[in-house]
């Protein structure tokens, strides 16, 4: 039995199909078309009608292909009566809603993130997607909790609710999340380079907050705020890759915080050998001196005001006068009390050796004519303003190489030859023998600190990390932990691709996803990949 089957759609037109009984069952021999009004519903049934009947066909054929409904009902002038006379052509109908686009989505550039994120180990280390989404977000564009809905919708991300946030924040510090990242990282570091060698400093991170607590203090800024403030040491690896961060409370001076970072990285890895390189800023006799007795070496700055006495012997035979690149490799007191070390009646520099010179440490000084043009110009500088100053032509506190004498201020004449001999000196102070580490090997790696400025350029700045949102000690590990993840991805990413990761997400955010209704289904659209797209997407990693 076959027959014409009229059937109701879900978007209010009516189908017209021509159905069969087949051993008791309905089959479905042919869709006509959908009507959306009474006039096309004629027409369907007159053309369905018209297969039914036609005696030349004599067995419905269904091999042959359907002609588009349009075509079909406009390719034949119609021969008999319908419901409605049309005295013009009839126009098109739609039979179809228009596409609408839905969204759109920049869905590649989370999956990109998230991938990284799980080639470092972290997603296995800490097994919380909603921990990845708050490190992807950071990434992307950091904000608040508040808005991360947005931020997260921006990448194809359903973002969870914000009880669940806080529970994810709370979860950072009774999961040990930090803990778990660090020894993701080491291992990272580990299996990519050599972490014998580490960069540490500190920077301060200020709150606008009128009272201090516990933690947030008030203590010396590089940016001279007088804000409460907290401050964060960074460990990094030779190419910036971070490996351990820590707060402490923001009047703690920078020296006291190096010892307890360094001892708590060697007890969650278990390194006994290690050597830290850090800036002038954590030169203590009592720090270097607690450094080598725990056996661990180091690289620090040392200041241009210990050179004369460094180079005492130099400039006895040598005078003041230096050969660009020129490296001289001598010793320097490890207190300032001590004398007699350097004699300047002895024409060759002392090597400096562990047993012999129990009161002294290795000092490294290098000249260069680059650096030489730009103190001499500083001290220019910082000399015409001594003299305005000092002529009254400018009110400013005491600059340097102002001196009071009575009652007048004048210029000091021996600070500033002294200031001018030593330009172009840069000075390190190491317990490392030149049988281990030759003096061009320190200069390098006491170089690479610019990495670990560079880490903290990238926190402050496209990560954000000032945790202006975080106001218990609770939430700024917790928001610390994050960026830590965040920087530490971020990092990678740019190693891969050498290209900063503003540029990486400048190139990737453009290219958007797009979800599209269709026909009353839903379809998803992705990007066209191009060339150089391809190219960078394989260059971190990212299979699409």
């Amino acid at each position: 039995m076959v027959w014409v089957r009229r059937v109701r759609t879900g978007s209010g037109a009516t189908a017209v199909q021509i159905a069969e009984y087949v051993d008791g069952r309905r089959r479905i021999v042919r869709h006509i078309g959908s009507a959306h009004d009474e006039a096309s519903l004629a027409l369907l049934v007159k053309e369905a009608n018209g297969l039914l009947t036609d005696d030349q066909q004599g067995e419905l054929d269904l091999g042959l292909q359907a002609l588009d409904r349009k075509a079909l009902l406009l390719a034949k002038p119609l021969s008999e009566p319908v419901l409605f006379h049309l005295e013009d052509e009839p126009k098109p109908r739609v039979l179809v809603r228009q596409p609408v686009v839905r969204k759109t989505y920049s869905r590649l550039l989370f999956d990109v993130i998230a991938s990284v994120y799980d080639d470092l180990g972290f997603a296995a280390a800490v097994g919380n997607d909603h921990f990845r989404d708050l490190v992807v977000a950071r990434i992307v564009e950091p904000t608040s909790i508040l808005d991360m809905d947005r931020v997260l919708g921006e990448v194809g991300q359903v973002a969870a609710s914000r009880s669940t946030w806080r529970r994810t924040l709370k979860r950072c510090q009774d999961g040990s999340y930090r803990s778990k990242l660090a020894a993701a990282s080491f291992e990272r570091a580990a299996s990519h380079g050599d972490v014998s060698l580490c960069l540490y400093d500190v920077t301060t991170l200020y709150f606008e907050a009128e009272k201090e607590d516990d933690l947030r203090k008030v203590g010396y800024s590089k940016e001279r705020r007088i804000d409460p403030q907290i401050v964060v040491g960074l460990l990094v690896d030779r190419q910036g890759f971070p490996l351990e961060i820590a707060c402490f409370e923001g009047n703690k001076a920078e020296t006291l915080t190096i010892l307890p970072m360094i001892r708590d990285f060697q007890a969650c890895h278990n390194i006994e050998g290690l050597i830290v390189v850090a800036d002038a800023g954590m030169l203590s006799a009592t720090n270097l001196a607690a450094l080598d007795k725990e056996g661990l070496g180091f690289i620090v700055g040392s200041r241009q005001t210990s050179a004369p006495l460094d180079l005492s012997m130099h400039y006895r035979w040598n005078g003041d006068a230096y050969a660009d690149g020129q490296i001289i490799d001598t010793i320097t007191p490890k207190h300032r009390r001590t004398k007699g070390l350097n004699d300047p009646m002895r024409r060759d520099e002392p090597v400096w050796d562990p047993v012999e010179h129990t009161a002294a440490w290795r000092a490294i000084w290098a000249y260069s004519r680059k650096r030489f043009v730009r103190d001499n110009k500083n001290l220019n500088h910082q000399e015409n303003r001594a003299r305005a100053v000092i002529a009254g032509e400018k009110t400013s506190r005491t600059p340097r190489f102002v001196k009071t004498s009575g009652s007048k201020r004048v210029l000091d004449n021996k600070a500033l030859n002294r200031a001018r001999s030593v330009a172009g000196l840069k000075g390190y102070v190491t317990n490392i023998p030149v049988t281990q580490m030759p003096a061009v090997e320190v200069i390098a790696s006491y170089h690479d600190l610019w990495q670990v400025e560079q880490s903290f350029r990238m926190s402050k700045t496209d990560l954000r990390a000032r945790p202006m949102f975080a106001r218990t000690k609770d939430s700024i590990e917790a928001h610390l932990t994050i960026v830590f993840a965040a920087l530490a991805v971020a990092r990678t990413m740019q190693q891969r691709t050498r290209l900063t990761i503003r540029k990486i997400l400048r190139e990737l955010r453009p290219l958007r996803s797009a979800s599209i209704e269709l026909g009353g289904t839903i379809h998803e659209f992705h990007p066209e990949i191009t060339d150089a797209h391809a190219n960078l997407l394989k260059d971190l990693g990212f299979r699409h």
